[in-house]
């Protein structure tokens, strides 16, 4: 046992050695999940689907969707898609295959979202000589950083179980 900070005995106490909880991981699980149904359900409105043009249109492995379908169609797929994860992450919290499959549907959601970064043009601008970027993108590093963690926790055992 480690000794405790305040005390100075060899007895582990509260405060220096709390019993570690799963606080922090259902609350980003939660968050990811609320910001997809949120987003995934306004994108079934034409003024997203305007909004997101830009970003999808300059896109290199998404741009083609344009020639196939249209505008409101691609972003119906795209908010249905990230509902359909959302849903996966909350069941994901009792079913660890399908929460691994759905951090990963997410990491792949939030990798394509950061990608438009570099895609798409005048993302990046100088204001007040500072570089900044379309916040609204860069929050999904932390989105990002949660999906892996899901799929982290969540990854299947190689090794067969023993009965």
């Amino acid at each position: 046992m480690k000794t405790c900070f305040y005390r100075r005995s060899y007895y582990a106490c509260i405060i220096c050695f709390p019993k570690p909880t799963q606080f922090g991981y259902y609350l980003g699980v939660f968050g990811v999940a609320l910001v997809l149904i949120w987003l995934g359900t306004y994108k079934f409105t034409p003024t997203e689907a305007k909004l997101i043009e830009p970003l999808v249109v300059n896109h290199p492995a998404m741009s083609w969707l344009y020639n196939v379908i249209s505008v409101q169609a691609v972003s119906n797929i795209i908010g249905l898609t990230e509902i359909i994860v959302a849903i996966g992450l909350l069941v994901g919290l009792k079913k660890p295959t399908v929460a691994y499959y759905s951090g990963i549907a997410a990491s792949v959601i939030f990798l394509a979202t950061l990608s438009f970064l570099v895609t798409t043009p005048n993302t990046w601008k100088v204001s007040d000589g500072v570089l900044i970027a379309n916040f609204f993108l860069v929050k999904d590093i932390l989105f990002l950083a949660i999906s892996i963690s899901v799929v982290e926790r969540n990854k299947p055992s190689l090794t067969p179980a023993i009965a």
